[in-house]
């Protein structure tokens, strides 16, 4: 079973290897030390060096993946694996080796929006438990209705198997109780923090460009390393600073920091949005179940036992 890889735990990683770059510790030589302090990522890292891999490769297909065989790194990773922090690790190794950028430089501005992007996500976390919790506890109402109608005395749970309108309330009831579910479940999910690193392309470009290189070569790295290219944020940077004549790796690093400072916003936004969204499936589906399941039942199981008058 794969295990759970946190960005919090990348970034220290990250920002170790930044710290022992710096002291002059050679990359291959970096690894193996933090492999020797139990860090099983670096651990990983090094097994796939050791087998031949070149270290940005390695570090995409070992370091958070579980434990393999040798020469595993042959196969081709899975399409449907999850995206982790270390992919976006290794586009930055990778393209600040192959511009000849400042390594330890460029692994610290990395680690910084791998911890941004790790509190903005805890944030955003936090700030959805109380409403997730409070449609989780609303959604028992219905069945504690049930409970009461029970302990009142009423035969809710006869008349909901064995009267045909009950039957139906029943249905009807289950079936708004998991059209609440799932309806919940979808508001919470797109209240979430989206994945990835808000800015990474403008971290990587800016990283491509501090190593001397084109724009249109740092272009062509950064497509190479992550698949894609420049939004249109970017763009507008890049415009700025040949407009301005200035250079744009400072510009980059600022709309990057300013790219993760707006996700953050925008994920307390959202989860601020939440509490009244959380209203609609209360009001449509758990409401009307709690109706169905609660009250029905005990009006119909009181209509059953009077005696009919001539």
């Amino acid at each position: 079973m794969a295990r759970r890889v946190t960005t919090s735990s990348t970034a220290e990683t990250v920002l170790r290897l930044a710290v022992l770059l710096q002291a002059g510790i050679a990359p291959v030589r970096a690894w193996t030390y933090l492999a020797d302090t139990g860090d099983t990522d670096a651990a990983r890292v090094s097994a796939g060096v050791a087998d031949g891999m070149p270290l940005a490769a390695a570090i995409a297909t070992f370091a958070s993946a579980p434990a393999v065989p040798r020469r595993r790194w042959l196969v081709a990773p899975a399409t449907s694996a999850p995206p982790d922090p270390w992919q976006d690790v290794a586009a930055a190794w990778e393209v600040a080796t192959a511009v000849g950028a400042p390594l330890a430089e460029s692994l610290r501005a990395l680690s910084a929006a791998l911890r941004d992007a790790q509190e903005a996500a805890d944030e955003v976390r936090v700030a959805l438990a109380e409403p997730a919790a409070t449609a989780r506890l609303m959604g028992w109402l219905p069945l504690v209705a049930v409970l009461l109608g029970v302990a009142l005395g009423f035969d809710t749970l006869g008349t909901l198997v064995g009267n045909p309108l009950g039957i139906a309330c029943l249905v009807l009831g289950a079936a708004l109780i998991l059209a609440a579910h799932r309806w919940n479940a979808a508001l919470v999910k797109r209240t979430r923090a989206e994945t990835g690193i808000p800015g990474l392309g403008a971290e990587l470009l800016a990283i491509a460009l501090s190593g001397g290189v084109s724009i249109e070569r740092a272009r062509r790295l950064v497509h190479s390393a992550t698949g894609g290219g420049t939004d249109a944020a970017t763009d507008a940077v890049l415009d700025l600073s040949r407009s301005a004549g200035v250079p744009a790796v400072e510009l980059l690093r600022a709309s990057s920091t300013l790219a993760r400072h707006r996700a953050r916003v925008e994920g307390r936004m959202r989860a601020a949005r939440l509490s009244s969204r959380l209203l609609l499936p209360l009001g449509v589906c758990t409401l009307p179940a709690f109706l169905l399941l609660g009250v029905a039942p005990m009006l119909l199981s009181v209509m059953t036992s009077m005696p009919l008058s001539i």
